[in-house]
């Protein structure tokens, strides 16, 4: 038995964390790498992908939008009837993610899907300028061959765990009696199962190229998972500083980790199962 003067591993690691800042970056970098890998394979036992095929699950999509992009965003103006639509829509394919145990749905994502020459993704009709890299540009490949990922939302009641104080728990904190501990910390993830999401609608329709306009923030959040996006232009101002970004199967496939390759994996099942 060590005797008490001895100090354990572990005592000894937190001494070097405080004395070393880049050991304890690398130590907080394997704690998130095996949070991440643990949330991921636990995603798809509280979380499940829903194709939004019909009139009523589309409804549901544009009340999440209504709440995220016009209530609280204030990117677009309130609608009376409390659904948020545009032009693109008609030529989209909506996914939902559903909470299992309350069915509530705890976000939602598009894929805007041009068939036809006059039908133009949404960055090519307000951001065509910010793309300067004119290989990667939409317009050099056929249209049933792109996709745009746009108008994410995850409702507020999904984007705060319990332990959050602040002001507005009526609208939506999360609290002990709702929701297990793991599945708060799945939460967080949800923007991340939407993408993925996103990936397993246009790999189920065989779409080679996919855009986004996004913050570099989250664009290097989902770096940390292993989804590589490409910037392909600078920073402009679109609702916020945004930049283009590009992705293909190929930079997906390539630098996932095999936690969240499973997770991608488990979501296009759920999308296949439920199309």
């Amino acid at each position: 038995m060590s005797s008490p003067k001895q100090k354990s591993v572990l005592d000894r690691v937190s001494e070097l964390v405080g004395k070393n800042n880049r050991l304890g970056k690398l130590i907080s970098g394997y704690s998130k790498l095996k949070e991440a890998n643990y949330i991921s394979s636990h995603f798809s036992t509280y979380l499940t992908p829903t194709i939004a095929s019909s009139e009523e699950l589309k409804n549901e999509v544009y009340r999440i939008r209504h709440n995220v992009y016009c209530e609280e965003l204030a990117f677009e103006p309130i609608r009376e009837d409390g659904l948020e639509l545009d032009e693109f829509d008609a030529f989209s394919m909506h996914c939902l993610i559903q909470h299992v145990s309350s069915q509530n749905y705890a976000g939602t994502v598009r894929i805007v899907r041009p068939t036809e020459e006059h039908q133009k993704l949404p960055i090519e009709k307000y951001c065509l300028n910010s793309i300067t890299h004119e290989e990667l540009n939409p317009a050099n490949f056929a249209r049933e061959d792109i996709c745009e990922v746009s108008r994410l939302a995850v409702p507020k009641a999904f984007r705060r765990r319990q332990m959050d104080d602040h002001d507005g728990a009526a609208v939506g904190i999360i609290n002990q009696q709702s929701y297990s501990e793991t599945e708060l910390r799945c939460f967080p993830f949800i923007a991340v199962g939407l993408y993925f999401a996103a990936a397993g609608m246009a790999l189920e329709q065989g779409i080679k190229h996919a855009y986004v306009m996004m913050e570099p923030r989250l664009a290097r959040s989902m770096g940390f998972v292993g989804i590589k996006f490409q910037q392909i232009g600078p920073v402009v101002d679109y609702h916020g500083k945004r930049a283009p970004y590009y992705i293909n199967q190929k930079l997906l496939n390539t630098s996932l980790s095999p936690s969240f390759a499973k997770m991608l994996s488990d979501i296009r099942t759920g999308i296949s199962r439920n199309h």
